[in-house]
């Protein structure tokens, strides 16, 4: 633990989570705007782009960016993370084009891949695991609050200023949070001597680039150029795996990202991140299409994730020193599956409670796993190695997102064009399907039935095998995280930092 007064913890814990509201709230104000900066820039092919290089980036880049904070030190390199954000943020508000904007939202999402792994790793520095999950809680909460607060502060910006606002407001947001950590942070030397792998950190990105790409916009892209990246994709692996293994200082350390409780954690949260995007992906397309409810309806039952999350990772950051890490996550694995059956069984004549709790349901399984693996990392693996390790984690869940949506579209799609109707549904269908309730949808409604179904039991699938992954962790990797040892790991830090 960092040698700064005990008294300063509570300002890095609020600097934390001022510089994950930038993150936090920008993944769901954009989307609510877009349709006035497309109307004002044009370019409503590139619409998708606009996301998907902030996700590129910010999912290359985490892994690159933990390592260089063990490398070279926790506060500059998040206070370098809260100046490309804001770089980028201020740079997007002055967007002429569409290419430009999507230029500008790929710098933002470097600077979130600096500023999500630094949040816990820092937190993880200041706090020992007994008293961690707390502050884990408070920083889930930012991302329950953001996804509430988004989308009407993105209302209220739009009726009143200009499309730039919704990325300038991040402006003061980080110079209030730099500031703090430049008052109440210790400068930290560097854990290591300072030697940064560049080939191999440019070869995983460009890696993990070109997959990404593959995976989130293969359908639109042609045949050759999805050829072209993959064999990229292949030869920077090749390369990377390459000078990984030949070099002192790894960017990508095997050891540390093979060993079982590190592969079975990460693993498990990727699946994890396959099964929330499938949630929230298609339970709102279910929800308006089959059940015919209003968007309102549909937004609420959603909703219900995000208010089950944070509820989860309180009740786990309060019990798990009693009933032991284990258990906390075993039942987060158990939850996840059980919200997702809920969903296997919807037809259509449910009731959008049934939708409303599994959600929920699921969304306090994802809490209950999330903290467990946020206290579990950082505990089994040396401090100069944290970052790296806290990057694993987060790079899998960002992964995990993609790779759902890659999986679940294409199970769809597979219902669609193979369905009792004998005729494929087109986009335009769908669109009409969910913006009317009268019968010339109900053929529609019934593929859509039959091919939402067909997603959810995939969901379900996925999510089940969360739990084999969880059972996989060692025992002994969890077994030191009694209550009596926390206990007394808190007593010391405490005294340490007292003293």
């Amino acid at each position: 633990m960092p040698t700064s007064n005990h008294a300063h913890r509570p300002f890095i814990v609020a600097a934390v989570m001022t510089a994950q509201v930038m993150v936090a709230i920008e993944a769901t104000i954009v989307s609510t705007v877009m349709p006035q900066i497309v109307a004002d820039l044009s370019g409503l092919d590139l619409y998708s782009w606009v996301f998907s290089s902030f996700l590129l980036a910010q999912t290359t880049m985490t892994v690159v960016f933990g390592k260089l904070a063990d490398v070279i030190g926790r506060r500059p390199m998040m206070l370098l993370g809260i100046a490309i954000f804001l770089v980028g943020s201020l740079l997007a508000g002055f967007a002429p084009s569409m290419p430009w904007l999507i230029a500008f939202r790929l710098i933002q999402g470097i600077g979130a891949a600096a500023i999500q792994p630094l949040c816990v790793i820092i937190v993880a520095d200041y706090y020992p695991a007994a008293e961690r999950g707390k502050v884990q809680g408070y920083l889930a909460s930012v991302w329950a609050i953001a996804a509430v607060l988004g989308p009407m502060v993105g209302g209220v910006i739009i009726h009143h200023l200009s499309w730039s606002w919704i990325f300038w407001i991040n402006l003061p947001i980080g110079l209030i949070a730099a500031g703090i950590f430049v008052r109440y942070m210790r400068h930290d030397t560097p854990l290591q001597r300072p030697s940064v792998d560049m080939l191999g950190a440019l070869l995983f990105t460009v890696a993990m680039a070109s997959l990404m790409m593959v995976l989130s916009d293969g359908v639109d892209l042609p045949s050759g150029w999805i050829w072209k990246l993959l064999a990229l994709c292949a030869a920077s692996a090749i390369g990377f795996v390459w000078q990984e293994r030949r070099v002192a200082d790894p960017m990508v350390s095997f050891a540390l990202w093979g060993g079982r409780a590190i592969a079975a954690t990460n693993t498990a949260t990727l699946l994890a991140g396959m099964a929330l995007l499938g949630l929230t992906t298609f339970l709102p397309m279910y929800a308006q299409g089959v059940l015919h409810q209003t968007p309102i309806v549909a937004g609420m039952v959603l909703t219900l994730i995000m208010l089950g999350w944070p509820c989860g990772a309180t009740v786990a950051a309060r019990n798990f020193t009693r009933t032991g890490l284990r258990p906390v996550m075993i039942a987060g694995s158990v939850f996840i599956p059980l919200g997702a059956l809920f969903m296997v069984f919807l037809h259509p004549g449910s009731s959008p409670v049934q939708a409303g709790i599994g959600s929920l349901i699921m969304g306090f399984g994802m809490g209950l796993l999330s903290i467990g693996s946020l206290i579990l990392i950082p505990e089994i693996v040396d401090r100069s190695q944290q970052g790296s390790a806290m990057a694993s984690n987060l790079f899998s869940r960002n992964l995990g997102s993609t790779l759902g949506a890659a999986l679940f579209g294409a199970v769809l799609n597979y219902g669609l064009n193979n369905n009792r109707t004998g005729s494929a549904i087109t986009s335009d269908q769908i669109k009409h399907a969910l913006r009317s309730n009268d019968a010339r949808s109900a053929v529609v409604s019934e593929v859509l039935q039959h091919s939402l179904h067909l997603t959810f039991i995939s969901v379900f699938g996925v999510s089940a095998c969360i739990l084999a992954l969880v059972l996989l962790i060692p025992r002994a990797a969890i077994r030191h995280l009694s209550k009596d040892t926390l206990a007394e790991k808190a007593r010391r830090a405490a005294e340490h930092a007292a003293g």
